[in-house]
């Protein structure tokens, strides 16, 4: 802050002093607020102001995307998280600056996407800071999404590289972890009710020197973790892989100078920022909307509005965020918008322009709003750990508006695609193995959702999670040497839970849990979707279902499978249904539940969840039905109540007449059920959301209202002024209703 009435000798002075004695080095808002390429340095503008060799950049691109893809084998192959064996994870190369460049070929885009934001804060904050420094062998770390991330679970380890005493670029690795000492095992603790509760919390900070783990740092961190272990191996996992991937830097660095490499990675940038240009201006001007809704805080049920605007203008988009749901203060599901245009870009990068290097270049031509104390624009003090319920949904939603914009255009650079299943519909477990180890991690069934209807074809079965597409589900046998888990049944696909349309969606399958061999086993979960659909449709196709957490307790399923196994059928349908066990308890829940402690051979099912479907269900090919009948994707209650086909029901022949007639039957009973635009608006729309609803967000257009719930009540708020919102302890809540229902019989 400069003072007119001091002098320069004085001002610098002040300057220094103020700049010795900071308090605290929090996340800078120019860096975190800041998605867009850094400006041309120095060097950069030299070399790129004369004559560039594009075979050179061709070929140094080339030897540069194989070290990455090495490095990121080798993660894959020594990892110990089972993200790590999964493919949750990537390699990274950044412009000396900190402006991501390029990816290994099967990483997550979003884990590099994120890292420019901790490498920018040691550039800023620790290179020229005298008790830090940035040196030749040094390796950083990092987790918190606060200073760029994700969600706390994912560890990055970033390492600069030097040629002759000059920064020339960085370089990174990034695992999904899990397990980080947080009030809940495995990492993403859906009961934390404030950042201290979430574990480790990273800036990025110096852990390895000379290319060696600093082992009291080391010592450190896994003391604050439930698996020691795992800390230490993927430490050294991570460190070995940018060394290695430097080393393959290094000899690019030494066959072709660093100027072809610096070319190489500004040019990249840059030409994929003009491409997105030239796309934009392809597209019509106008504005497309969308909304989607959470269901739940993972502690209790309420609407949660993400609600997007996207304006094209000339070769400029705008997202607009303003009306989405205030942030919670005691809840773990915030967002900050950093790790929120990180997701956008991977959903962007997986279903808008999957032909586009992962660079977050793609976003140069992007303005974003938001409203500040957002459930995607969460403040400082906000816990994130659960960060993936929004940041989900953020992958997925910007299909529909940009296929609205993509639909007229005479040149698609992919199929359109209704939005993929977008909740992270997994077990989270922990505690002790049976090998006496205590452990905390996730399962892998995330990488298996099911692909929203394409354009020109039915969408994928539990094809990929919405980040990547290249993750697998991995090997049960594998982890039930590990683990105490017993996964009863096999990857069965759900019948009828699926987004029907003209192109259904791809189905996900059923998760059916138990374990043995431990005596302090436990389980989470972390999804909404179990009141509101989840994935929405496209061009007049119905969403996802809605799925439940099916739980079967005070039973031993080992116990009765020695003793009655022809009573036991593997599908949850047919276990809850007809609950073959006497004695058993069962009960269906929301698909969010904090860890609770299970007693071994209880079961607890889910359902990896479907995409929405593409188009008119009238408009279904008959034999495409027929096939999804043969395949028993469907039931004929399906096919005749959703598709209206008829057909023989053995020999599965379809009458086209018949099936023509029904079709133009159920359109005219359409058009007798529907309602004028007018009366429907009349009819449907309130000035409020209805009393009983807890309801977190705009209602209508309107984004200058915004409705909330503090402490149990509803709220209005200034949408330019967002309130946090404070939730009641559940528990809380609970005790106050069963004290009422006493009260009440007392005084009968």
């Amino acid at each position: 802050m400069n003072n007119p009435q001091m002098t320069p000798e004085q001002q610098e002075l002040l300057d220094r002093f103020l700049q010795n004695n900071k308090m605290f080095y929090a996340p800078d808002p120019a860096i975190m607020e800041n998605h867009k390429i850094e400006a041309r340095t120095d060097i950069e503008e030299q070399l790129l102001s004369g004559a560039v060799d594009p075979h050179k950049i061709n070929e140094v691109r080339g030897l540069v995307v194989a070290a990455l893809d090495e490095s990121h084998t080798m993660i894959e192959q020594m990892g110990a998280a089972p993200g790590a064996k999964w493919g949750d994870m990537t390699t990274a190369i950044f412009t000396a600056s900190g402006d991501l460049s390029l990816i290994a070929p099967h990483g997550v885009g979003g884990f590099a996407a994120a890292v420019f934001y901790p490498i920018k804060f040691i550039n800023k904050y620790w290179a020229d800071e005298p008790t830090v420094g940035v040196r030749e062998g040094d390796a950083f770390i990092h987790n918190d999404a606060r200073y760029g991330g994700i969600h706390n679970t994912d560890q990055s380890m970033m390492m600069p590289v030097f040629w002759e005493g000059r920064l020339v670029c960085w370089i990174s690795a990034t695992i999904h972890e899990g397990e980080n000492g947080s009030c809940e095992p495995g990492g993403m603790p859906a009961a934390a009710e404030s950042k201290y509760d979430e574990g480790l919390k990273m800036p990025p900070f110096r852990c390895a020197e000379n290319f060696e783990l600093k082992r009291d740092i080391v010592t450190f961190l896994q003391n604050s973790v439930r698996d020691p272990k795992l800390q230490l191996e993927d430490m050294k996992v991570r460190l070995h892989s940018v060394i290695r991937l430097r080393e393959r830097i290094m000899r690019v660095l030494e066959d072709h100078g660093p100027e072809a490499l610096i070319v190489m990675l500004r040019k990249q940038l840059e030409d994929v920022a003009d491409e997105v240009r030239r796309r934009i201006q392809e597209l019509p001007d106008g504005v497309t909307r969308t909304v989607s809704f959470a269901d739940s805080t993972l502690r209790e049920s309420a609407l949660l509005k993400l609600n997007m605007a996207v304006t094209v203008k000339g070769d400029r988009i705008t997202v607009d965020m303003r009306g989405s749901s205030p942030e919670l203060l005691n809840r773990s599901i915030n967002a900050c918008q950093a790790s929120f245009k990180t997701m956008l870009f991977c959903g962007f990068m997986m279903n808008v322009w999957p032909d586009l290097p992962f660079t977050m270049a793609v976003f140069t031509p992007f303005d974003f709003i938001f409203d500040d104390n957002s459930i995607i624009n969460g403040s400082f003090e906000t816990p994130q750990a659960m960060s993936l319920i929004p940041l989900f949904k953020t992958m997925t939603i910007a299909s529909i508006p940009m296929a609205k914009f993509n639909y007229s255009l005479p040149h698609r650079y992919t199929a359109m695609v209704a939005p993929q299943y977008d909740q992270p519909a997994t077990l989270i477990y922990g505690g002790m193995t049976q090998h006496a180890e205590f452990v905390g991690n996730f399962c892998a069934d995330i990488n298996g959702m099911g692909q929203g209807g394409r354009s020109h074809r039915d969408g994928e079965h539990s094809v990929s999670p919405p980040f990547s597409a290249c993750c697998d589900l991995g090997e049960i046998e594998l982890m039930e040497e590990d683990l105490p888990l017993v996964r009863l049944g096999a990857f069965t696909l759900a019948k009828d839970r699926v987004g029907f349309g003209k192109q259904r969606s791809g189905l996900g399958y059923e998760q059916i849990h138990s374990f043995r061999g431990s005596d302090l086993w436990g389980y989470m979960t972390g999804c909404s979707g179990s009141l509101f659909p989840s994935a929405q449709p496209l061009f007049g196709g119905y969403a996802s279902p809605t799925y439940p957490l099916c739980k079967v307790k005070g039973i031993d399923i080992f116990e009765e499978l020695a003793e009655r196994p022809e009573n036991i059928r593997f599908d949850i349908l047919d276990i809850m249904n007809n609950q073959p066990v006497e004695a058993a308890q069962y009960s269906t829940h929301p698909m969010a539940m904090t860890f609770e402690l299970a007693a071994p051979g209880e079961l607890y099912m889910m359902c990896q969840g479907a995409g929405g479907g593409y188009g008119d269900v009238l408009q279904r090919d008959p034999a495409a039905v027929m096939r999804d009948l043969e395949e028993s994707l469907i039931s004929d209650d399906t096919a005749r109540e959703i598709f209206k086909v008829v057909y023989d029901p053995a020999s599965r022949l379809v009458d086209v007449e018949a099936t023509q007639k029904l079709r133009n039957e159920e359109r005219r009973a359409r058009i007798a059920r529907g309602k004028p635009y007018d009366a429907f608006v009349a009819d449907w729309c309130t000035e409020e959301p209805p009393a009983d609803l807890p309801y977190m967000g705009c209602w209508g257009p309107d984004v200058s209202t915004v409705y909330g719930v503090m402490l149990g009540e509803r709220v209005k708020m200034d949408g330019k002024a967002l309130q946090s919102q404070f939730m009641l302890n559940p528990k809380d809540v609970r005790i106050a209703e069963l004290e009422a229902e006493v009260a009440r019989l007392q005084s009968a």
